[in-house]
C-alpha cells in the first residue's frame, strides 16, 4: 500500500447523494473529472474488471462471441434507423475537420446489424449471437449518484440473429439463463420484471433490477407472482356502463376550488347523493403537457385521469417516448386561450365540441387521451372550461370522445394485479440489465436478409441484451456497504486478503512481509499494508475499502499469533502464524 496510487478520504465528497457513491470516492476507487464521468483508480478498475470476467465467461458459455466497435461512430446508420433524431438531446453528436457528422456511440444495434449483413448471407450462417464490453455514451440531462447513472458509462451489449421468431425465442431464452448466473455470481438480490421497449423497438422485454432502496426504478410485485417495472403495468380497463339513469349535464358554481378536495366538498355541499358523498374518484381531471419532439416540433397532449390519481411522469415518459413530456407553462395557455387553467372539461376539448370551442386549428394542436378507467357510460365531476364552473353527469361515449386511451397514472400500493394474482406491492430498484426481443426493426431498416432454406430472401429476426458494468460495480456496493465503507463480496473484491503490519519494529513489518509473499505464492490476491501509519488509520483503511478478509500482524505476534477479520460479519479469530496460509487459503477458496 506504500507503492498504492490511491487515497481515502475523511470527508464525504459534496456531490455524493448514495452510499455507493459517496464510499467508492472516499475509498479512492473512483474520481470525478466532470459531472457523470469518472475516472477508475487501480483498486476501482480491479473491481470493475472482476465484473466483466463474470459476465464475459457466461457470455462465452452460451457460445456468443466477443467483438469490439469504436466509439466514435458516422451518422449515416443512425439516419437509416431514424436514431439520428429520435435520441434527440441524449446523444452526443460532433463535426469532424471535414464537416461529417459523427456521434459517440449510446449503443451498437446498427453496428451489429451492418457487420453482419457485411459478412453472412445464408440461413446456415445462423443463429448467431455477438457481445462487447465497451465504453458508452449518453449526454444524461441530470447525471447522479456517481456511476449508477453517468454520462460515460461500460456496458455489455450483444445480439442475437435469427432467421426467425422461434429461433429468437430460443436466443432470448439463453441470454436470460445467462443473466441469471451473471447476478447470481454478482451476489445481487435482484428481481426479473416485465418492462417498456421505449425507443429500442421490439416485443418482449424484460429487466433485471437490483432491489435497493435509492434505485431510481419503481417496480411492483403481487404474491401471485406478478412483478413488473412500474412503467410496464397496464390497468384492466372495467366493464363499460349503462349511463341510462344518468341526468343531462349539469353546471354547477365551484369558486375557490383550486384543489380537487375542495371541489368534492363544494359538489357534496350542493348534490349530495343518497348512495353516499362524491369522492376524488369521481372527478374527471384534465392535466396538460407539452410533447417536446425530437425533430424540434411540439404539441399540447391533454391527459383525462381520475381525480384521485396523479400522473405519473416516468409512466408518461415512456409512453410516448422518443418525445419528453413536459408540464404546460403559463405561455403554452396563452397560445391556447380556449384551454381555461384549472377548470379544462373533455366536452369542450373533444371533436363534438371543438368547431364551437376551439376550433379547427384547437382540433389539430390539442390531442386528449383517456386513462383506461374512463370506460364508455361512466360518468363523471369535471371542468367546464370556465373559470369557477364545472360540471356534473359528463357520460363518456355520450358526451364526449376522447382521441385514445393512455395508462399512465400513478400505481399504488394495494392496486390489483393486471393479470389477477394479487394486490400489488411497490419497491424500489436499480436496473442492472435489460433484455429485448427487437423483431426485424433494425434488420428492415439496415437491410439484413439471409437465404432461407428454400432460397428465399428473410429479413432476420434480433435480440438485444444489456448488462451495466460499471453500474454494477456502484450497485454491489450499494448492497454491500455499511456505515464503515464498503464490504465487497470476494468474486468482485480487488484483493482477496488484506495485511495488516501494526506496531513499531522490524519483526512485526517482517513477519507481516513474509505471510504476504506466502499469501501470494499460495495464489491469493494480497495487499499489504505496509505503510508508516497508526494502527488506527490501518483499521480505518481497511473497513473504508472493504476487502472481504483481513490479517492482522501485531501485539499477538509476541505470542505466535494473527487477528483474521471477516468485513462482511465483523467476526475476528485469532489463529497461530504458521498456519494462517493454510487457514486463509481455505476462508477463501471455501
Amino acid at each position: 500500500m506504500s507503492q498504492l496510487f490511491f487515497r481515502t478520504l475523511r470527508e464525504d465528497p459534496a456531490d455524493a447523494e448514495v452510499p455507493s457513491h459517496r464510499w467508492l470516492v472516499r475509498a479512492g476507487y473512483i474520481r470525478r473529472v466532470a459531472p457523470g464521468i469518472y475516472s477508475w483508480l487501480p483498486l476501482g478498475l480491479r473491481v470493475l474488471q472482476n465484473v466483466e470476467q463474470i459476465v464475459r465467461e457466461e457470455m462465452d458459455a452460451i457460445g456468443a462471441q466477443e467483438v469490439r466497435f469504436p466509439g466514435l461512430l458516422p451518422r449515416e446508420p443512425y439516419e437509416a434507423s431514424n436514431r439520428w433524431t429520435e435520441y434527440g438531446a441524449n446523444l452526443f453528436r460532433l463535426v469532424d475537420r471535414k464537416g461529417g457528422d459523427y456521434l459517440l456511440g449510446p449503443t451498437h444495434e446498427e453496428m451489429f446489424t451492418l457487420l453482419v449483413k457485411d459478412l453472412y448471407s445464408s440461413y446456415k450462417d445462423l443463429p448467431l449471437s455477438l457481445y462487447q464490453i465497451q465504453i458508452k455514451y449518453r449526454d444524461e440531462a441530470r447525471p447522479r449518484a456517481g456511476i449508477l447513472r453517468g454520462r460515460e458509462f461500460v456496458m455489455k451489449d450483444s445480439y442475437s440473429f435469427d432467421v426467425n421468431d422461434a429461433g429468437l425465442d430460443a436466443s432470448y431464452a439463453n441470454h436470460r439463463e445467462a443473466y441469471i448466473r451473471i447476478f447470481d455470481r454478482l451476489g445481487l438480490d435482484y428481481v426479473i420484471v416485465q418492462a417498456m421497449s421505449g425507443a429500442m423497438g421490439g416485443s418482449a422485454s424484460e429487466e433485471f433490477l437490483a432491489i435497493a432502496d435509492n434505485g431510481e426504478d419503481t417496480f411492483v410485485r403481487s404474491p401471485g407472482g406478478y412483478a413488473a417495472n412500474v412503467e410496464a403495468v397496464r390497468v384492466t380497463a372495467p366493464p363499460q356502463q349503462d349511463p341510462a339513469g344518468v341526468g343531462p349535464v349539469t353546471e354547477i358554481d365551484t369558486p375557490a376550488t383550486g384543489t380537487i378536495a375542495e371541489l368534492v366538498d363544494a359538489v357534496n355541499a350542493q348534490f349530495p347523493r343518497a348512495e353516499g358523498p362524491w369522492t376524488a374518484a369521481d372527478t374527471l381531471k384534465n392535466v396538460v403537457f407539452t410533447l417536446q419532439h425530437p425533430d424540434g416540433s411540439s404539441e399540447l397532449l391533454i391527459v383525462g385521469l381520475p381525480g384521485d390519481r396523479d400522473v405519473d411522469v416516468k409512466r408518461l415518459e415512456a409512453a410516448v417516448a422518443p418525445a419528453e413530456a413536459v408540464a404546460a407553462t403559463d405561455e403554452d395557455f396563452a397560445a391556447h386561450p380556449a384551454l381555461v387553467k384549472g377548470y379544462i372539461g373533455p366536452v369542450q376539448v373533444t371533436e363534438s365540441g371543438v368547431v364551437q370551442f376551439l376550433g379547427t386549428k384547437g382540433l389539430s394542436a390539442v390531442r386528449y387521451l383517456t386513462d383506461p378507467r374512463v370506460v364508455a357510460g361512466t360518468s363523471w365531476i369535471t371542468g367546464a372550461n370556465r373559470a369557477d364552473t364545472h360540471q356534473l353527469n359528463v357520460v363518456a361515449g355520450r358526451d364526449f370522445t376522447s382521441d385514445g386511451v393512455i395508462d399512465v397514472a400513478e400505481v399504488r400500493e394495494g392496486d390489483p394485479a393486471p393479470d389477477g394474482s394479487g394486490p400489488l406491492s411497490l419497491a424500489r430498484g436499480i436496473e442492472m440489465g435489460h433484455i429485448f426481443q427487437l423483431g426485424r426493426k433494425y434488420a428492415e431498416a439496415l437491410g439484413l436478409k439471409v437465404l432461407d432454406e428454400n432460397g428465399k430472401l428473410v429479413t432476420v429476426t434480433m435480440g438485444s441484451y444489456g448488462v451495466g458494468v460499471s453500474r454494477a460495480v456502484a450497485a454491489v456496493a450499494e448492497s454491500t456497504c455499511d456505515d464503515r465503507g464498503l464490504s465487497w463480496p470476494r468474486a468482485l473484491a480487488p484483493f482477496d486478503v488484506q495485511v495488516l503490519a501494526t506496531g513499531k519494529g522490524d519483526e512485526i513489518a517482517t513477519a507481516a512481509e513474509k505471510l504476504a509473499q506466502d499469501l501470494d505464492a499460495a495464489g491469493l490476491r494480497v495487499l499489504l499494508d505496509d505503510r508508516k501509519a497508526s494502527p488506527g488509520v490501518k483499521f480505518t483503511d481497511a473497513e473504508v475499502m472493504g476487502m472481504p478478509t483481513s490479517v492482522v500482524v501485531g501485539r499477538g505476534l509476541a505470542d505466535g499469533l494473527v487477528e483474521v477479520r471477516d468485513r462482511a460479519s465483523g467476526e475476528r479469530l485469532e489463529v497461530p502464524i504458521g498456519d494462517a496460509v493454510a487457514h486463509l487459503v481455505g476462508v477463501v477458496r471455501g
